[in-house]
């Protein structure tokens, strides 16, 4: 622990002109007296770790030192990659690993550039999560990641989704998963895994227990997770969608339409309607989740979008329409 420490320590010093006993004390969440006596182990170990007194003082490397002890551990360079996604670093448990590669990097740096992270997160910064929603990552996240990392099986209890509480217990299942990728979609992370033959999705957060196996499965190298996610997120939207409703839309209601639900599907009922009319407004059919969820996506449009078909959701906008008049009469 305490030769992990003084190489921080080292690397700290390299990656900077000077930091005092107070920002050393910080970074390496130690005691200033525990680093009065790591410089102190250093200077007699042979590295040249000056300390400078008064108010502007602090610790510094004499001449110009520079150690090779820059090599990247597997996990630091796995981390490295992701370091643009700190929340989802600090969920899988590998916060310190990233900081430890970042660290190694810029310690490796000529000085002109150990600025260049710093640069680039005052720049750049990703934010996962939806807006309005606040994030639980999953207990057995951390045991999920370290067998996506290690190719190691995973036992699994799953809580499958739908229907009522009580029928989701009873739905609960066993299964043994080779876990290929870890997927963070708007604040949920879910896993792609292959059960058998076939690759399948799991959500991190229904699992009720995680068990990693003793065994470690061959990986399929030609597994590409960002087109499985993409072609499996697109058939699972096109799924959901089991109902089709036929609207008018204004000009503005057409361009607002892709807000309101799923965007591919708006775009591909535009593209396939005709040409608006003298009046500028265009009919065409739009597949939608269920008339319920039509009802609360598309009531939004307000009266730039007029229900066709069918009658019973025509029937739920005007109710809506005549209400709204009484109210604002």
């Amino acid at each position: 622990m305490r030769a992990a420490r003084l190489i921080k320590m080292v690397l700290l010093l390299q990656s900077r002109p000077a930091m005092t006993a107070a920002e050393l004390a910080v970074e390496l969440e130690v005691s200033e007296r525990t680093v009065t006596r790591d410089a102190q182990a250093l200077s007699e170990a042979g590295v040249p770790v000056y300390a400078e007194r008064g108010r502007a003082g602090g610790y510094r490397l004499v001449g110009g030192y520079r150690t090779r002890l820059t090599g990247l551990a597997r996990d630091e360079a796995e981390a490295l990659f992701l370091s643009g996604l700190p929340s989802a670093l600090r969920e899988m448990g590998l916060e310190d690993a990233a900081s430890a590669a970042r660290l190694k990097v810029s310690a490796a740096l000529l000085p002109s550039l150990r600025d260049a992270s710093a640069s680039a997160a005052q720049r750049f910064h990703l934010d996962a999560p939806s807006w309005y929603h606040e994030p639980q990552p999953p207990k057995l996240l951390p045991a999920v990641a370290d067998a996506v990392w290690d190719d190691r099986l995973l036992r699994v209890r799953y809580r499958r989704g739908g229907g009522r509480a009580a029928d989701r217990e009873r739905t609960e299942v066993a299964r043994e998963l080779a876990p290929y990728g870890l997927v963070l979609k708007a604040g949920v992370w879910y896993l792609c895994a292959r059960v058998g033959d076939d690759f399948r999705v799991y959500r991190i957060d229904r699992f009720t227990s995680v068990e990693p196996a003793d065994e470690r499965f061959e990986r399929d190298e030609g597994f590409d997770l960002p087109a499985f996610w993409e072609e499996r997120a697109t058939a699972f939207a096109r799924s959901l969608l089991r109902t089709e409703v036929t609207v008018r839309v204004s000009e503005s209601g057409a361009r607002q339409l892709a807000y309101t639900g799923d965007r591919a599907a708006a775009a591909a009922a535009l593209a396939e309607a005709a040409p608006a009319g003298p009046d500028g407004w265009r009919t065409l059919a739009l597949p939608v989740e269920s008339l319920d969820v039509a009802y609360s996506q598309l009531l939004s449009l307000g009266p730039e979008l007029e229900v066709v078909a069918p009658q019973e959701l025509r029937s739920r906008f005007t109710e809506a329409a005549e209400r709204l008049r009484e109210l604002y009469r």
